[in-house]
């Protein structure tokens, strides 16, 4: 086996299409474990809202005053804000221009296109205190280097006034996640039911055949929507609902293997010489089904994501203010008629590309693990 696995990514890297899709599931992993030191905006869940700017085109800039707020989240460790983000202690406030009047500031509150109003703070009430005592000239540079900042929009707004490009990143996490359970899961289950169905076979082939049917005949969203409302719906909750709906397939195929493998010759000298039936699923008859059980979990994972996102869709999925791809696009669908269509193309692109890698990935798994097909 430990021969095998040059072998096995040599081949992949062979092939253009498996190496492109290698790339952009490396890079969203990449991105989902960096995502709040990757995203503009860091706070937890990317969820700063600035309802001035809504619904703003790709590269929108503006000019924003960060006002300080009167009660502020204690900060937590660096490796807690690594994974959760760092809660800010500003109000982003838009402003179209600014003048200074003494110990005062004048903005010109930026509320839509052509429509403004004025507000006037004391820069007392803006700087920090360690900077009151500076000359008045030196606090007024310090509140345009560091709360008078343009700031860019690369993939516009949300409806909310959100950076969609964090929420893009950072919502790569629940992709990911989603698709990791759900094969973990639906892994453990089919492995542990169809080495049972199909080394035994007889009554436990029987049942768990019999529970297998049954589970297919129920369409896999329906079947979530039922594990779901048990359970309840939540952030976890959605992940272990949709494991616990897709290890039907797996079960299946992996019964199917084990039923010619335990009449290999290997494994009746196993038999004869006293090893148990657990030793010989688990040591001699898994790791020869290693092949098939890679391109299924590859399956596995592209469907989850897609399951995921339409129950996000749905409103059954991760709730706000989460951020998710499919919620991301039950937000903005309506934009798609409008003059602001890419708020639901950008999270569908990125769903599309994601299962494309996946899908190309276990089509070349399969092709590559083919004995009886030329690499």
């Amino acid at each position: 086996m430990k021969d095998a696995q040059p072998t096995v990514i040599y081949k992949l890297l062979k092939r253009p299409s498996a190496v492109v899709a290698l790339c952009i599931i490396g890079i969203t992993c990449l991105v989902s474990v960096f995502a709040y030191l990757l995203a503009p905006d860091a706070t937890p869940s990317a969820n700063r809202m600035i309802i001035e700017l809504g619904a703003k085109r790709p590269g929108f800039s503006k000019q924003l005053l960060y006002l300080p707020k009167s009660s502020v989240q204690s900060h937590n460790s660096r490796l807690s804000e690594w994974f959760n983000g760092a809660p800010s202690g500003y109000l982003a406030t838009p402003v179209n221009g600014y003048t200074f009047a003494g110990d005062k500031i004048v903005v010109r509150h930026y509320i839509d296109d052509g429509l403004e109003d004025t507000l006037t703070y004391v820069l007392s009430a803006l700087i920090p205190a360690d900077h009151l005592k500076a000359p008045l000239q030196e606090q007024q540079h310090y509140l345009e280097q560091h709360q008078l900042i343009t700031k860019t929009f690369y993939l516009g707004t949300d409806r909310y006034g959100r950076d969609i490009l964090s929420r893009l990143l950072i919502g790569s996490r629940v992709t990911l996640s989603v698709g990791l359970i759900a094969v973990l899961l639906s892994l453990t289950i089919g492995i542990i039911l169809g080495s049972l169905a199909g080394y035994y076979g007889g009554v436990v082939d029987n049942v768990v055949m019999w529970i297998i049917n049954i589970l297919y005949a129920i369409p896999t969203l329906l079947l979530v929507f039922a594990i779901t409302l048990t359970i309840g719906k939540g952030f976890w909750e959605i992940f272990i609902a949709i494991g616990l709906s897709m290890w039907v397939g797996a079960a299946r195929l992996i019964r199917g293997q084990v039923l010619v493998l335990r009449e290999m010759e290997y494994v009746t000298a196993a038999k004869a010489l006293g090893v148990g039936d657990i030793r010989i699923i688990f040591r001699h008859i898994l790791p020869n089904i290693a092949g098939p059980l890679m391109v299924i979990a590859a399956g596995n994972f592209a469907a989850a994501i897609l399951v995921e996102a339409g129950l996000s869709f749905l409103g059954f999925g991760v709730q706000p203010p989460h951020p998710s791809w499919g919620l991301m696009i039950k937000e903005h669908y309506n934009f798609l008629l409008t003059n602001r269509p890419l708020l639901a193309l950008i999270p569908g692109i990125a769903i599309m590309l994601l299962v494309y890698a996946f899908n190309i990935l276990g089509n070349a798994l399969r092709d590559v693990l083919d004995v009886k097909t030329p690499n």
